[in-house]
This record gives structure tokens, C-alpha cells and sequence, in this order.
């Protein structure tokens, strides 16, 4: 089963994709999908909107994982991160795949075993989680922690069934 995680944001969304065969899970891909600061908020919407339908088409994931808003102090920032995640999150549902949604939090906690985990901690258990990979940037191993968090959840909700 192939996995899409997604850190949405408005300036760089990153993304994760990885397979999972029962308790393995192997990298397939992941990076950033940038837009233009200094493009209107309509245009930087459809270029993410077109970068992450090309993403989906290319890769077809079976099911995809998004991490949940957490507000900023500045709420024009807010604002924007919630609309990016709109988009994100219709055109994974609108290409027919099951979207779940973690906490930030949780996923620190699935990942790293503390919700209260640093960035760079994330980034090193992603690295021993998926051996051998080159991480795009901090939003991509964000969006890989929020993959194998998904794979974690699937696996668990499946062994329960």
C-alpha cells in the first residue's frame, strides 16, 4: 500500500510517500511543493493545486495522511495554512483516496516516542525508520513522520479487526 503523508502550508507544503508491506515500510519518494510569495493567494492555491495533482497522478497512493492546523500567534497566518490544507486535502479526497488527519503532537509521539519531540528529532527517526533516504527539507520529514504515523495506525487498526 502506498502512503502519502502531507505537511501542508501555503509557502512549502512537503510530502512523503511510502510503501507499506505488513510492518515494513520503504521510501518511494518525497519533497517540497513551493509556491511564489510574491504570486497572488488565488495563484499560489492553483500551483499547489497543480504540483500535488501531478504528485498524485505520477505515484496513485492507496490512502494519504495530513497533519492537523495548529494556530499561530499570527491568525493571516493561520488563515493561509488552513486554506493550503483545503486544497491539499480535496484533491487527495477528490482523486478517491481516504484522507486521515494527526496532530502534530501525535505524530512526534509516534515517530519519536515523545509528543514533545524537536524537528530534528523527527528528522533523525525518520532517517533510521526509512535507512538510506535523502530527506528534501524539514517539511518533507515532517510529512514522511506523518506517513509512517498513518502506516503505524493502519497496521494497529487492522490487527484490532
Amino acid at each position: 500500500m502506498i502512503i502519502l503523508g502531507l505537511d501542508p502550508s501555503l509557502s512549502c507544503t512537503g510530502y512523503g510517500l511510502i510503501r507499506a508491506e505488513g510492518n515494513r515500510l520503504t521510501h518511494i519518494a518525497n519533497g517540497q511543493l513551493k509556491t511564489d510569495p510574491k504570486e497572488s493567494l488565488p495563484q499560489r492555491l492553483s500551483h499547489l493545486a497543480s504540483q500535488l495533482e501531478a504528485l498524485l497522478a505520477d505515484h496513485h497512493p492507496a490512502t494519504a495522511a495530513a497533519e492537523e492546523i495548529f494556530l499561530n500567534k499570527n491568525p493571516q497566518s493561520t488563515l493561509k495554512l488552513a486554506q493550503a490544507r483545503g486544497v491539499v486535502i480535496m484533491l487527495a479526497a477528490r482523486s478517491g483516496i481516504d484522507v486521515a488527519e494527526y496532530a502534530a503532537r501525535l505524530v512526534k509521539k509516534a515517530v519519536v516516542g515523545t509528543g514533545a519531540a524537536e524537528k530534528v528529532q523527527v528528522h533523525a527517526m525518520v532517517q533510521r525508520l526509512l535507512p538510506g533516504i535523502r530527506i528534501a527539507g524539514p517539511d518533507a520529514a515532517d510529512a514522511l513522520a506523518v506517513a509512517i504515523t498513518h502506516a503505524h495506525h493502519l497496521a494497529s487498526a487492522r490487527r484490532i479487526a
